[in-house]
């Protein structure tokens, strides 16, 4: 079946750094694959995202301090965070999108907190 397994996140201080990762279990044909976040009472944003031939995309609030990369045969991504903030508070996400992204799947969420 379909899945997505998440791992790091954790409680950080603020300037500090913490690395997501993200494997795409039973997909193939994948095309889109990133991270978005959701605040308390705000709306899911995007975070990056990276394509089949590496294009990446980035959050303007994020740009310049998270970096995303991407094993095409292990299907993985890892999300780098650096010079964290605690507005990067929130539940962070991993998506994929497969078959010309006609079909995606979320994961169930991992948990950032940076304090200040």
């Amino acid at each position: 079946q379909v899945q997505l397994v998440e791992s790091g996140g954790g409680l950080v201080q603020s300037g500090g750094s913490l690395r997501l990762s993200c494997a795409a279990l039973n997909i193939f044909s994948i095309n889109a694959m990133g991270w978005y976040r959701q605040a308390p009472g705000k709306q899911r944003e995007l975070v990056a995202t990276i394509t089949e031939r590496d294009t990446t995309n980035y959050g303007d609030s994020v740009k310049g301090r998270f970096a995303i990369s991407r094993d095409n045969v292990k299907n993985t991504i890892d999300l780098q965070m650096n010079s964290l903030k605690p507005e990067d508070t929130a539940v962070y996400y991993c998506y994929v999108g497969w078959d010309s992204n006609r079909y995606n799947v979320w994961g169930q969420g991992t948990q950032v907190t940076v304090s200040s």
